[in-house]
């Protein structure tokens, strides 16, 4: 699971926020989060990229995930959603290197 949250987050860091937040669907974070709860979907992996907060909510099984991020002036985006989310605890080794 720490093999995701750092991937997340140097994901979330290579990205330009305060450019790309104005074509992400965002919202008031609270507003957000009720959605979210109200979908099943609780949080699982929590990660800051900058000053932005990055968050991964799922179902219990994982057969639904969102990722969002909270940016500091309070707007909560979603950044990607999916199914079938199966959260590992095992580290990937960089690539061209050997295990």
């Amino acid at each position: 699971m720490r093999a995701l949250v750092l991937a997340l987050s140097a994901g979330l860091s290579l990205t330009a926020l305060p450019v790309s937040a104005q074509t992400l669907q965002c919202g008031p974070r609270e507003r957000v989060l009720e959605n979210i709860a109200a979908q099943n979907l609780s949080r699982r992996v929590l990660g800051l990229a900058g000053q932005a907060v990055m968050e991964l909510y799922a179902e219990p099984e994982g057969a639904r995930w969102i990722i969002t991020v909270t940016l500091p002036d309070g707007r909560m985006c979603l950044l990607a959603q999916g199914q079938h989310l199966e959260m590992r605890d095992e580290v990937f080794p960089a690539r061209g290197t050997r295990s």
